[in-house]
């Protein structure tokens, strides 16, 4: 069956986006796999290895405003192309890093990657899509960053053991390389509110009361959701014995139900209906956390309720991505700026919570607290503003696509 010119034009403009942000996810979790090889090779900690998660965490909140102005004046498609290329740059300072230090500062590089890639990714769903049509990509742009937690991870983890660490970096390189290319075959436009410089965007943000608040449920809704990724690993090895080899796969399955859950649900989603389901999804996510991390009866039992999660977390960071659109007017640049950074630190701080909650009380502990983070996340978001999604022609795709 033929596919029709609309059909080819809607995944011709979503292409690009996608590729944006499975490049800014492989970029982040190829640290996870070879963690315990850096180590070895310059002499120290796991735990300091770790670190370089928190450099690129903190560079990508700390540069996400600014490449919002960038964003604004010359279109999410020059800006997937920066970080397309700013990644190559990325990988290769780290795959030839000598000394921890050198290896360290490389991920500075990296979080500026991550702030252009993921920005542009979905600010560019309101760019390239309008009305209904901008829920459905955003489906698909949130749920193309768990592939490179189902094909990516396992890759680069087999590198590491076949070949090396650093041969492993083929792998974002690779994503980092796919993104540039699609972000100049992508439609080049501007978006609109392209005058507001770093600060200017961050003072729109406080200015507005929906677009405040909803900042500060995204941080506290990462914040808690980033704590569960980062110790599900652990997790499962201390509690059931699981081998290493193995979290990956198990990990893997909450991915795919978080892939498959954002995309299937992103049509649905408009107007008051994203914010009902971004604060219903939050407080599934806090029910979930409780038995996820307090009842271990089997290692089936702890994968369905991560699962469970999981299509919680696909359905609320969805929803919430829709909802943000409309904040500020004529700022989508800026507000998925603000989800990028809000995303960033909030990695940081559940890092930095859970590992102190895990120390001082156990997993269970960390559970109660994970559930009392989705709640505050979504009293926060209820008040939101619902505001309608943009009806107007998207940008015209370039000749002979």
């Amino acid at each position: 069956m033929a596919v029709s010119a609309r059909t080819r034009s809607r995944w011709a403009r979503l292409a690009p986006l996608a590729a944006a942000t499975v490049a800014s996810q492989a970029t982040i979790v190829a640290l996870a796999p070879i963690l315990a090889e850096v180590a070895r090779e310059f002499g120290t900690s796991v735990g300091t290895v770790g670190l370089a998660r928190s450099v690129l965490a903190v560079a990508a909140a700390g540069t996400s405003l600014p490449v919002a102005t960038a964003g604004g004046r010359f279109g999410p498609a020059r800006l997937i192309a920066a970080g397309g290329a700013c990644g190559l740059i990325a990988c290769l300072l780290i795959a030839s890093a000598q000394s921890l230090t050198a290896f360290l500062l490389a991920h500075v590089v990296a979080g500026v990657a991550v702030a252009c890639l993921l920005s542009a990714g979905f600010a560019g769903a309101s760019a390239f899509f309008s009305g209904r049509d901008v829920a459905w990509a955003l489906g698909f742009v949130v749920g193309a960053q768990s592939l490179a937690w189902i094909v990516g991870n396992p890759i680069i983890g087999l590198l590491t053991e076949a070949i090396s660490w650093r041969a492993a970096y083929a792998v974002p390189a690779t994503a980092a390389l796919v993104a540039l290319v699609a972000g100049l075959l992508a439609p080049k436009a501007s978006q609109r509110g392209a005058g507001r410089s770093g600060l200017g965007a961050l003072a729109a943000i406080w200015r507005n009361p929906g677009a405040r608040r909803w900042t500060v449920a995204e941080l506290t809704a990462f914040a808690a959701w980033t704590a569960e990724l980062t110790y599900a690993g652990a997790f499962y090895v201390e509690t059931y014995g699981i081998p290493a080899g193995q979290v990956g796969l198990l990990l893997a399955c909450g991915s795919t139900v978080y892939l498959i859950v954002s995309a299937a649900t992103g049509r649905h989603l408009s107007n008051g209906r994203a914010r009902r389901y971004a604060v219903a999804a939050a407080l599934g996510m806090g029910v979930a956390f409780v038995p996820l991390l307090n009842l271990t009866p089997s290692v089936a039992f702890t994968l369905a309720a991560f699962c469970i999660t999981a299509l919680f977390a696909a359905l609320r960071s969805t929803a919430s991505s829709v909802l943000a659109i409309g904040q500020i007017p004529d700022g989508e640049s800026t507000m998925m700026a603000a989800r990028t950074a809000a995303a960033q630190l909030g990695y940081v701080v559940g890092a930095a919570f859970g590992g102190a909650v895990i120390t001082a009380r156990g997993f269970g502990a960390l559970g109660f607290l994970l559930a009392a983070g989705m709640l505050l996340s979504a009293v926060l978001m209820r008040p939101v503003p619902a505001t309608g999604l943009r009806r107007r022609e998207p940008w015209p795709l370039p000749e002979g696509s």
